[in-house]
């Protein structure tokens, strides 16, 4: 990554913001890079216990902030008995009912008012490239409330739902014509996950799971077959995010292509493909 990161004349640290950094997923995709130092981090969780976690583990690069993002309304948080499941939203007992194994994980054991932010109102928020949000439903709200800051944005990194859990919760569909009419394209799966619909049993564990889909982690990108709306430094770091991060050897040499045409990267794809000689992506 630092041969990559040297190629590509990159002069400034990745800004990652993550939304919802409950560390409870183990390592964030991001993980490889600020290990490597060429990232930092802009973080925020409201949770109190999980924000304890976050304070005692953090790195001098990484900022953890105790706001809830969202439409800029009070809303209540539902504490579910999984820190994981809690939300903005109610949750669905229609839909929990289908996977038995979640539904005593989504209990609601307490709730409090919270003022949410706008992604745009938040001062102390420096220009960022990528987002990557977990929020539990309310994907959405962020999205709409952060037109401009997500303007600067490469890539966007979210948990898309295709069984919604929560009451009024954004399915797949709406989040992806949001993102798609903000300039973003879908690139790759980072995560799928599925469940066993109940009462279904499988080998004796009820969370093997066999078809049916309800999440996963989705990576968007700037639509790069539109390239004109792409600034030489958002390539920069769209490349490197793309194979530090997911291993996407072939949006990282689209990148630099279209740097070399720009006169911005000279024999960019050649360099590339010599550092690539005997070092395969993780």
């Amino acid at each position: 990554m630092d041969s990559l990161a040297s190629l590509l004349g990159i002069d400034r640290l990745t800004h990652i913001v993550d939304i919802g950094a409950n560390p409870i997923d183990g390592d964030p995709p991001y993980k490889s890079m600020l290990d490597a130092g060429l990232c930092r981090i802009t973080g925020f969780e409201p949770q109190q216990e999980a924000m304890q976690q976050l304070l005692t583990a953090k790195g001098e690069l990484e900022t953890y902030l105790p706001y809830a993002v969202g439409d800029g309304q009070r809303h209540t948080l539902n504490i579910c008995r999984a820190s994981g499941m809690t939300s903005l939203l109610e949750p669905d007992e229609r839909t929990l009912s289908l996977f038995e194994v979640l539904k005593p994980l989504a209990e609601v054991i307490a709730r409090t008012e919270v003022d949410t932010v706008r992604l745009d109102d938040i001062e102390e928020l420096l220009p960022f490239d990528v987002l990557k949000i977990d929020i539990q439903g309310t994907e959405l709200d962020v999205f709409r409330n952060g037109k401009d800051r997500l303007k600067g944005a490469v890539a966007v990194h979210v948990e898309v739902s295709f069984v919604t859990l929560y009451r009024n919760q954004p399915g797949f569909g709406e989040v992806d014509f949001e993102l798609r009419a903000q300039g973003f394209m879908p690139h790759c799966f980072a995560a799928v996950k599925k469940w066993p619909i109940s009462p279904c049993v499988v080998n004796g564990n009820p969370r093997e799971p066999l078809h049916q889909l309800l999440e996963a982690d989705m990576v968007y990108v700037r639509n790069i077959a539109e390239p004109d709306g792409i600034s030489s430094e958002q390539l920069k770091h769209l490349a490197l995010v793309a194979y530090a991060c997911y291993g996407s050897v072939d949006l990282t040499l689209r990148c630099i292509m279209l740097l070399e045409q720009r006169g911005d990267l000279p024999q960019g794809q050649q360099r590339f493909i010599e550092l690539l000689q005997g070092q395969a992506p993780q």
